[in-house]
């Protein structure tokens, strides 16, 4: 596949201000965007969204005006979920749709997301086409006159959206939910549709000012709301991330309970026939659903290769540990909010509570070392080295694993050892770290 220059796994993500995301380029690539999603249409339309950061309004009124000067119509759709401009999107019959935001990261981060016309994240040759049609705006023969796109606010979208989720939501009558919604985009959907399905909610973390958002807060930052919880004798916690595309729960004890958790429970109640997750779900989960006839499909870490799978596989049901969970039968894309809706849902339905769930699910004990190296692809495909991985795998008998992976963003190998002795696994994981620095240093 060609090198991209500015879409990573994720769209385009940096410090807000600097480059790429500056009011300039971002115009810039609004306008190549214009050009291909329009294709032979001469009248698109592409919705947008964003979440509560300051830079927000900056990056939208840019990206808005270079779609529209290449004659692309925007709708304006306000703060709103990820997975509510996905659901707009298809909605409202969208060309496309575009997220600005940096999920979990702090506010200065900020990013650009595109979303087809069916509400899922844009193909890998749609956005190469989006970058390599950066360097020709320059020449692009100007689009005048009424040729030229328009801009509306569309102040119906979180009413939209909201209406969207309570009608898949359960009867939540009788539970009190304490609700960390981060200061981010849900700030105002999360609490509103948990009260309309009954709930007695006790939200926090709703008054964003641009700069709040994530910040010790979230779905990264469980502390409070695990305190919430227990102090307050409530039934269960949830809290979502700045774009809540993902969300975590809090057993009535103070326990999290995490993507692993609920995937075992929605696998369970859903009679699904096999669940996608990644290599960094636990063994503890893997086992789980081994002895509830389900198979567990691994794939690289990153929700879109768990979407892949899924997608190419006819699968419904997988996810991350982080509660970024996809239900591909319900939703294109991940949302927190029917994520927990969905859980509590199959809780009902199989007469369980979060604390048992908690509990049902063993954690096998897992440790991680880093070894920094100068040739982290060299030492990935190292024939000493993976004997040596292999040999690990051996020690561990069936009830554990061994997974060597290099860093995506620094020159180090994460050594990964899983099994349900603890000992055992860290003299594991040091001996293997050990060969791994003996031969970086052969291969440097």
């Amino acid at each position: 596949m060609t090198e991209r220059k500015y879409f990573g796994t994720d769209g385009v993500r940096a410090v807000a201000g600097t480059h790429p995301l500056t009011a300039s380029w971002v115009m810039t690539l609004g306008a190549a965007a214009g050009e291909v999603l329009r294709g032979s249409n001469p009248r698109a339309t592409v919705v947008i969204g964003k979440d509560t950061r300051q830079s927000g309004d900056m990056l939208e009124a840019a990206l808005a005006a270079g779609l529209t000067s290449r004659g692309v119509n925007v709708i304006h759709l306000g703060v709103l979920p990820t997975p509510g401009v996905s659901y707009l999107t298809r909605h409202l019959k969208a060309d496309a749709g575009v997220v600005i935001s940096a999920s979990h990261n702090p506010y200065e981060d900020n990013g650009i997301k595109f979303f087809g016309a069916d509400g899922q994240k844009l193909s890998d040759t749609t956005e190469l086409e989006i970058e390599a049609a950066i360097d020709r705006v320059p020449d692009l023969a100007p689009v005048t006159g009424v040729n030229l796109g328009e801009v509306t606010n569309y102040t119906e979208a979180e009413r939209l959206y909201v209406n969207y989720l309570k009608a898949l939501a359960p009867d939540l009558s009788g539970l009190r939910i304490a609700m960390d919604c981060a200061n981010g985009a849900a700030y105002r959907v999360g609490p509103k549709v948990f009260q309309a399905a009954g709930a007695d909610v006790f939200a926090v973390y709703t008054t964003p000012d641009g700069r709040n958002i994530n910040r010790g807060c979230g779905s990264t930052h469980m502390d409070h709301l695990q305190r919430i919880v227990r102090e307050g004798k409530y039934d269960l916690g949830v809290a979502f991330d700045g774009d809540a595309d993902r969300a975590l729960f809090v057993d009535s004890r103070g326990n999290v309970v995490h993507g692993d958790h609920m995937l075992l429970l929605n696998a369970r109640a859903r009679g699904e026939t096999a669940v996608v997750t990644t290599i960094m779900a636990n063994m503890g989960l893997e086992v789980k659903l081994r002895d509830a006839g389900i198979p567990l499909e691994r794939t690289a870490v990153g929700d879109r290769y768990v979407h892949e799978r899924l997608h190419g596989g006819g699968l419904h049901l997988g996810g991350e540990q982080s509660g970024h969970i996809l239900f591909l039968d319900v939703s294109p894309t991940g949302d927190g909010v029917l994520t927990a809706l969905l859980t509590l849902k199959s809780m009902q339905q199989l007469g369980t509570t979060l604390d048992a769930l908690h509990d049902d699910l063993v954690m096998f004990p897992q440790t991680l070392v880093n070894v920094r190296v100068a040739d982290k692809k060299a030492i990935a495909l190292d024939a000493e080295v993976r004997a040596a991985v292999d040999r690990a795998q051996e020690r561990l008998h069936g009830k554990g694993r061994v997974n060597l992976r290099p860093s995506g963003t620094e020159n180090l190998i994460r050594v990964m050892v899983e099994g349900q002795d603890e000992a055992e696994i860290h003299e594991i994981a040091r001996e293997l770290a050990g060969v791994v620095e003996a031969r970086g240093a052969l291969t440097a």
